[in-house]
């Protein structure tokens, strides 16, 4: 089969033709992937940077955001068929730990990713656990189940910060963010303030339903100004996506004393953060937002799309035969394009 591998412990990833077709075991599912998208985990792994360099084994088939099919199912499955169309949780548990006991198998301790700790899903067919599978509603498009994945990180952190009715900032938006932008709005959200580097995606931001989008290169006083326009107060809610120190800093400077913080954003090292006066003396509630719950988000997923309150495809912006990954990757690293799609 066709499959993307990380070859060598270095930049790039290696295309093949003749990798071995993944046999199901008896609880497992066996899916012929249709579509699949870039994210920035694989950025990382194509770039090799010290986080994959430390995580990821040579060899692995990365990717782990896909849309596919059925194709042969374990002899205990009972839960779907070959023809099925279907995506996956990314997160693959034994289901036995604490947190998989109480409702919090989205961080067990012992999670395998797909594409990072066993192989995921650029390749012709992947094979995943039955409970891991998700059966895609015939409503909802290729290239929107392609995107659970990510979309699925922005419904959580704004689902689980709690936003219909409140004032939010979304800090930073990148394709997680842009789609936090249109989650917001879908799910109630007042005011949403949104902040950012990047002028295409700020306008893009405005487009999906910000009230009001500020480039933070330029525009110094914007604190001042989401203040001025919440009473004095600061904006109930932040949704964190960028995890750049300064936006950091800045988001929770313009959170009201008592607003919710969700955190997605990961800092690519240590930084100096003042929680004496940002949390502490501010008594705000902060939330560490990873993955999707299982399943919660993505039954909300289904529903945001299949009431067309999410705007979507102004974010996927280009898509290529996985034989041109190459393109696909530079396209996306370039910032060119916002979410990158591949077909098989």
């Amino acid at each position: 089969m066709r499959a993307l591998t990380k070859h060598h412990a270095g930049e790039g990833l290696k295309f093949h033709t003749d990798k071995a077709i993944p046999e199901p075991g008896p609880t497992e599912v066996r899916i012929k992937v249709q579509k699949v998208g870039i994210c920035g985990t694989d950025r990382h792994i194509w770039e090799w940077d010290d986080w994959a360099a430390g995580r990821i084994p040579v060899g692995i088939v990365t990717g782990h955001e896909f849309v596919g099919v059925v194709d042969k199912i374990g002899s205990a499955v009972t839960s779907t068929e070959p023809g099925r169309r279907v995506s996956a949780e990314g997160h693959i548990t034994a289901g036995l730990d604490f947190n998989s006991r109480t409702g919090n198998a989205h961080i067990a301790r012992d999670t395998q990713i797909l594409g990072v700790d066993r192989d995921g899903i650029f390749a012709d067919y992947v094979v995943v656990p039955e409970a891991n599978v998700w059966p895609v509603h015939k409503e909802i498009a290729d290239k929107h189940a392609a995107i659970f994945d990510p979309l699925g990180n922005a419904v959580h952190t704004v689902m689980e910060a709690g936003v219909s009715g409140k004032s939010v900032l979304i800090s930073g938006v990148g394709i997680i963010g842009l789609m936090a932008v249109t989650v917001a709005k879908a799910a109630g959200a007042g005011r949403i303030f949104c902040t950012d580097i990047n002028p295409p995606r700020l306008k893009l931001a405005k487009k999906l339903g910000a009230t009001e989008a500020f480039n933070v290169a330029e525009h110094k006083s914007w604190i001042d100004e989401v203040r001025k326009a919440t009473r004095g107060e600061g904006v109930d809610v932040l949704c964190e996506m960028s995890g750049a120190p300064a936006a950091m800093d800045q988001g929770f400077r313009a959170l009201r004393n008592g607003g919710r913080a969700a955190l997605l954003g990961l800092p690519a090292k240590e930084f100096a953060f003042d929680f004496n006066q940002h949390i502490i003396f501010k008594g705000c509630t902060v939330l560490g937002i990873n993955g999707r719950r299982m399943w919660d988000t993505w039954y909300q997923m289904e529903e945001l799309l299949l009431s067309r309150r999410l705007e979507l495809d102004d974010i996927i912006t280009h898509e290529f035969p996985i034989e041109q990954f190459e393109k696909a990757f530079d396209t996306m690293r370039s910032g060119d394009g916002i979410k990158v799609l591949m077909n098989l």
